[in-house]
């Protein structure tokens, strides 16, 4: 799923920077885009939660059929349903191999994915939502691991800090294994997922 608008000007949009490319320009403009930018009225209820909707989805880089779907499988799922989507969408190919360090940002991970770059469990597959459970794992193609994107990230230039608790990531041999499902607490991603809860179920 592409989004055409520039990621600098969707992440002043959404109130967050999407790559670390556009942390810097989002330091410098902090408010939305467009001349009443800076002095935008109070949101509606309504607004607050399609941002906060939005920004989720940005996050991951996902449709809207996508979230929806993953809140739909959340509401059917036991515990929070808030806590339950944003596990689900952790659970993604995509996800967990810009997670691990394999991809610089969720887009180069998705790119990589759809290219068919990846093994899951020794079997091919190209489709970056597809759900990964605990005990898999996921490797670069032999073939594929000699190009330049997996070099770079064999040699951790991706990771700007310890890689997450629920994976087990060997990036020199260019492999990751599903240790176990993710806790919302330990998922880096910027969202009040109750406002997400709150727009599906009205």
């Amino acid at each position: 799923m592409n989004n055409s608008r520039p990621k600098a000007k969707l992440s002043r949009a959404l109130g967050i920077p999407l790559t670390p490319k556009c942390v810097k320009y989002f330091e410098k403009r902090p408010f939305p885009p467009g001349v009443h930018g800076r002095s935008r009225r109070k949101a509606s209820d309504y607004q607050v939660r399609l941002l906060e909707k939005q920004r989720l989805r940005h996050q991951y880089n996902i449709s809207e059929a996508q979230m929806r779907k993953a809140y739909e499988d959340a509401h059917r799922a036991e515990g929070k349903t808030g806590e339950a989507m944003v596990t689900l969408l952790e659970r993604r190919l995509d996800a967990v191999v810009h997670r691990a360090g394999l991809a610089r940002t969720i887009y180069q991970a998705r790119q990589l994915v759809v290219h068919g770059h990846f093994i899951v469990d020794g079997k091919k597959v190209d489709r970056p939502g597809y759900r990964l459970r605990p005990g898999q794992i996921v490797e670069v193609k032999e073939k594929s691991r000699p190009k330049p994107p997996f070099q770079i990230a064999a040699a951790g230039a991706h990771l700007d800090g310890p890689t997450a608790p629920y994976l087990s990531t060997a990036l020199e041999e260019l492999r990751i294994t599903v240790l176990r499902n993710p806790e919302r607490k330990e998922v880096p991603v910027l969202c009040d997922e109750q406002l997400v809860v709150e727009f599906y179920a009205r």
